[in-house]
């Protein structure tokens, strides 16, 4: 008899690209000899759910929580045992989400932070939306667990939120020298590590080699966790994070 699991809701489309991403990643690291031995997923990807950074800076009163919540209660209604929401910035609204859903949704900020403790990291550098970097997000959860948060000055934002904003969004190329500028400037003010904390980050660790001795992958730690709370085997993660106790 198939033992099919729990179903994995995604609350995607925030971007829809590593949205996309979440997805294969997913596939690929779900260790299986058939179809029938992978995740069963429910994807939503609303991607005119308003812009969750807009609305956390002022610059919209167009609130996304209304388009997330009808979205997550529609995977729920459709049989999603776990909800993942491949986008940082979205967390925002977590507790909101959370309190409204009938079944486990799981933070990627939370799993990020148990497993950077877990790793012995007392720094981290947090590259990350502009919406995440002013709420806080990143900021609140790790000095809970007693490790310090470093986001980047003015300037390394602006490039930062060029990259998300003005490139991978848009489909077009970053500037790779620029994100790496600001990464190695978080370096230098101390930082073990680097989480990249937003999704669309991702696909620059993706088609760009990006380190894993420098580098924590938010997105990396979403798949890893859901695979593992849906209750089949990862594989083929970076051996770090293969240890990581869900």
């Amino acid at each position: 008899m198939i033992n099919a699991g729990k179903t994995l809701g995604i609350l995607g489309g925030l971007g829809p690209m590593s949205s996309v991403y979440f997805y294969e990643m997913l596939t690929r690291h779900t260790l299986a000899e058939r179809d029938s031995d992978h995740l069963n997923i429910l994807l939503s990807s609303r991607a005119d759910t308003p812009d969750r950074t807009d609305f956390i800076t002022g610059r919209s009163a167009d609130n996304p929580i209304y388009t997330m919540l009808s979205e997550v209660s529609k995977l729920i209604g459709a049989g999603a045992d776990i909800i993942a929401i491949p986008c940082n910035t979205a967390h925002y609204f977590y507790d909101s989400i959370s309190a409204a859903a009938s079944v486990p949704i799981i933070n990627i900020i939370r799993q990020t932070a148990v497993f950077c403790r877990r790793e012995g990291i007392k720094k981290a550098g947090i590259l990350a939306t502009e919406g995440t970097v002013l709420s806080g997000a990143y900021s609140t959860v790790f000095d809970l667990a007693g490790m310090e948060c470093v986001t980047p000055d003015s300037e390394g934002q602006r490039e930062i939120s060029h990259i998300i904003y003005g490139c991978i969004k848009k489909g077009t190329a970053p500037d790779m020298d620029s994100f790496l500028r600001v990464a190695d400037d978080l370096r230098r003010r101390g930082c073990d590590r680097i989480i990249l904390g937003c999704t669309e980050l991702s696909l620059l660790k993706r088609d760009g080699g990006l380190d894993d001795d420098i580098f924590i992958d938010s997105l990396e730690v979403l798949a890893y966790s859901a695979i593992k709370m849906c209750g089949k085997t990862p594989v083929g993660f970076d051996e770090r994070l293969m240890e990581f106790k869900v």
